[in-house]
């Protein structure tokens, strides 16, 4: 049995140059049986030309709407903003199953139209556990991002905003930019920073601790918290009396913030960045509850005021994978690589099936307004 995938343009995120497919996985993909179409984009780290080598066939960008009905679409990040229901199984990470702001808009559009939404945030196997995931690319990012604006203000002030920021070729090219940013300002303010990660047993934590390690970051600096040191509730004064706060647990449930406007009104305090990669900027549980927008490459952060002075920044950009595009696309795609060749069975084979199971539970708890 074949299958036709239509990997779609990410014209929904503004400097989005990842993709859920690679030339390489594309290969493996048509090699398998698969008819892969591939829409052209501007922006997308890998060239139209290393798809149509790769066996795929190019189409015009913004063309999936009008792909036959039996066609999966493949994408990353959410689709843009638009009001038609959506006819077709789509294989992405829509961010409408935590009660985010504006889930129902986005969910009701898929039942409406009587089409399909395979999250690839809920892609699990049998233990529970996430199948492919961006996550050590984006806590990678998120710190470089993070020493990055604590050099800055070493240098500019606590109160300038960090400029924006644009995708690196590589891991080198970005590790060289941070360890000669950490370097000026530790000669600007004579202090070696501090940096607390919450959540550094996973993907995303260990993301963030290697980078501060390769950025030159003392071990005595870099704070590595994880359950054990959580569970007995914030908010912590361990992020307070540290210079950075990485923060990169996986959002299920209600818990205790870990630092909030009260507990930073402080003569204590020394947090001046905080990077919450987890970006669960509009959750009702977000634990860093001190800010309200997402930030992103073109402003990076975030003012936070104690009184009437800027007392901190924060970065709460929600695709930060992407300053690596290649890397972490490579990564993603090789994981998510064998539950793709499974794609011709997904109403059975049992990944994807879980997904499509919870895709009903989701729209169960839709309010009937929302379907209308």
């Amino acid at each position: 049995m074949s299958l036709n995938l239509h990997l779609r343009s990410e014209t929904g995120k503004a400097l989005e140059h990842r993709s859920a497919l690679t030339p390489k996985t594309t290969k493996t993909l048509v090699d398998a049986g698969y008819k892969i179409n591939v829409e052209r984009s501007p922006q997308r780290i890998f060239a139209d030309e290393e798809f149509e080598k790769a066996g795929a066939t190019l189409v015009p960008e913004n063309s999936w709407p009008d792909a036959p009905e039996d066609h999966i679409i493949v994408g990353l990040k959410e689709l843009p903003v638009e009001k038609f229901a959506l006819k077709h199984v789509h294989v992405q990470f829509a961010h409408c199953y935590k009660q985010q702001g504006g889930w129902e808009t986005v969910l009701a559009r898929y039942a409406r139209g009587n089409g399909t939404l395979l999250d690839l945030e809920f892609l699990t196997d049998d233990r529970g556990r996430r199948v492919a995931a961006f996550g050590y690319h984006a806590g990678f990012a998120g710190a470089a991002l993070a020493l990055e604006t604590w050099a800055y203000q070493q240098t500019h002030g606590i109160g300038e905003p960090f400029p924006s920021v644009s995708s690196y070729p590589n891991e080198e090219a970005l590790v060289k930019d941070v360890k000669k940013a950490v370097s000026e300002g530790i000669e600007k303010s004579g202090k070696t920073p501090r940096a607390i990660v919450i959540g550094a047993l996973g993907r995303c934590g260990s993301g963030a601790v290697d980078l501060c390690v390769k950025a030159g970051i003392p071990d005595s600096n870099i704070l590595r918290w994880d359950l054990a040191e959580t569970k007995k509730g914030g908010p912590f004064t361990e992020i307070v009396e540290s210079d950075i706060f990485i923060n990169c647990i996986y959002l299920t449930s209600k818990i205790p913030n870990f630092v909030d406007l009260e507990s930073l009104d402080t003569p204590n305090r020394k947090l001046s960045v905080v990077c919450d990669v987890s970006a669960d900027t509009t959750n009702p549980n977000n634990p860093v509850p001190i800010y309200e927008i997402a930030t992103t490459f073109d402003k990076p952060t975030v003012p936070v005021k104690i009184g009437s002075k800027d007392a901190l920044q924060v970065i709460s950009i929600d695709h930060l994978p992407s300053l690596l595009p290649r890397e972490s696309s490579e990564a993603f795609s090789h994981d998510l690589l064998p539950y793709l060749l499974e794609l011709k069975n997904w109403k059975t084979d049992p990944v994807w099936s879980r997904a499509q199971k919870l895709y009903g539970e989701k729209v169960e708890t839709l309010p009937k307004s929302a379907l209308q």
